[in-house]
């Protein structure tokens, strides 16, 4: 019985790059580098972190040494040089008031003829008494006013350094954010370039099969395999029948 086998052999013009591209994809499967092309290098594109900006450690730094601006002691650097005198000049002027007024007093005593008597001596007694009151109360208002002004002082400074601090760190991480962009992009590109290779033998995968059957000829082989050999025996009948035809076409037979 007669076989035919028919083989589609792609055509010439592509089977070269066909069989470049195979003998490449094995080269990657197994693991070995295709000529022209380098083995891949994960190191290259390992994700990386954009350091702190300059003005994010400033920040970082003056944050530290906030807690001065807020202990107990944090209104005396902003106390005014010249209180103590103020405060002297204003209690030299009270004395000098009050001095004046107990002249007066003792001049009207001694008009009145009560100079040196036990009532002249209470009510210089209560004078004195409610003029040192007056000047305690006179002083600790002074002290007051200045510490006052120097707490109010620190809290705005405070307030001016944890603004300044929060400006710095919000520049700082635009900095770092653009930073971080770049060694993102980075990352990017050296991937793609350790990948090309596979990306290059995609491509032209993909422009491969884009080939559809029967665009290009293909070649049609033929082929019969040989009759069987005869038996022996065959081989005697049909010598056998073939004598008995010819005898009989002669009369021997009868």
């Amino acid at each position: 019985m007669s076989t035919t086998t028919t083989i589609t052999k792609p055509a010439p013009v592509i089977e070269g790059s066909l069989t470049a591209f195979l003998k490449s994809i094995d080269k990657l499967g197994a693991g070995a580098v295709p000529t022209g092309f380098k083995g891949i290098d994960t190191s290259v594109y390992d994700p990386k972190v954009a350091a702190q900006d300059a003005l994010q450690k400033q920040a970082v730094q003056a944050a530290s040494g906030l807690g001065a601006l807020t202990g107990p002691d944090a209104y005396k650097p902003f106390m005014s040089p010249y209180q103590q005198e103020v405060i002297d000049a204003t209690l030299s002027e009270f004395d000098r008031n009050q001095a004046i007024q107990n002249t007066g007093m003792r001049d009207q005593a001694i008009a009145a003829g009560a100079y040196g008597g036990g009532r002249e001596g209470v009510m210089a007694a209560e004078a004195a008494k409610g003029a040192s009151m007056n000047r305690a109360q006179l002083q600790a208002q002074l002290l007051n006013q200045g510490f006052q002004q120097a707490q109010a002082a620190a809290g705005a400074d405070l307030q001016a350094q944890q603004g300044l601090g929060g400006y710095q760190s919000q520049l700082g991480q635009q900095q770092q954010a653009f930073a971080q962009a770049g060694l993102d992009a980075s990352q990017i590109a050296a991937r793609e370039a350790e990948f090309q290779p596979f990306t290059q033998l995609g491509l032209i995968g993909q422009q491969l099969a884009q080939i559809q059957p029967g665009a290009f000829p293909t070649q049609t082989v033929g082929y019969a395999p040989p009759a069987a050999p005869a038996s022996p025996m065959s081989q005697f009948l049909g010598g056998a029948a073939g004598i008995a035809g010819i005898g009989g076409k002669l009369g021997l037979f009868g």
